[in-house]
């Protein structure tokens, strides 16, 4: 799986949100967007997802132009900052609802739902609460479910958008490799959305630095530190909490 993110801008109103933002992601990679607030991270974030579209540049996966695809085809897992789990559903139905709702010539049979919601509650180490209701979990349990349910339908990317911002900084150090143990396991690329420079470079393989609406650097962690593109990017870098 390739991502090719292709000259991408989007105004809203009179304000230009993005400004020609192109990058790529590889098969397997973690690839974190950081940058302070307003820099366009979460609106990238949107359009590669669906939920918002772009007024010029295309998407391309593996080939095809997506960038008018609508997000329901798109096949990608998505975690959101609250986690948004259904308060009336139990762990186990949150963790297969993505199955579920499937187009019937692609839906998995009830056994097989159930086989995989099982595996899944497994890998996140939460088969016991399999029946509780998201309101009776502690914020990084919900953080689990809401992994797993994105996992569920074998997703061929996975977003995240500040996955870690509502737990105490306690759990979010100790959830990290977690979360980076689930992703190489399920061999699923990655995007993620942080304002946090220690969580980007903890999980990504490589950082797409934004200012103002554009890429500014896009660089393995370790290369950003040593050989920030300019002065800019190295007191933005230093100065994202």
């Amino acid at each position: 799986m390739t991502l090719e993110v292709q000259d991408i801008h989007k105004s809203i109103g009179e304000t230009e949100i993005l400004k020609g933002v192109s990058l790529t992601v590889e098969a397997g990679e973690f690839v974190a967007l950081l940058g302070p607030s307003g820099s366009g991270k979460t609106t990238l974030l949107n359009i590669v997802a669906g939920l918002a579209h772009a007024d010029q540049g295309r998407l391309m996966l593996d080939g095809e132009d997506i960038t008018r695809l609508p997000s329901g085809q798109r096949h990608f897992g998505m975690v959101f900052q609250n986690y948004a789990l259904f308060r009336h559903m139990t762990v186990a139905e949150n963790v297969g609802f993505g199955l579920k709702v499937m187009p019937a010539a692609s839906r998995p049979s009830r056994a097989e739902i159930a086989t995989r919601v099982a595996d899944l509650l497994d890998m996140v180490e939460l088969p016991h609460l399999a029946d509780r209701f998201p309101a009776q979990l502690s914020g990084g349990q919900r953080q689990r479910v809401a992994m797993a349910r994105a996992l569920a339908i074998r997703p061929r990317l996975l977003l995240m958008d500040e996955p870690f911002s509502a737990l105490d900084t306690q759990v979010r150090h100790s959830l990290r490799g977690e979360v980076r143990a689930l992703q190489r396991k399920a061999g699923v690329a990655a995007i993620m959305v942080t304002h946090d420079r220690g969580e980007a470079w903890a999980l990504a393989d490589r950082i797409a630095v934004m200012d103002h609406g554009r890429i500014v650097q896009f660089d393995r962690p370790e290369a950003l530190s040593e050989n920030p593109a300019s002065e800019a990017v190295r007191t933005l870098v230093e100065g994202i909490a």
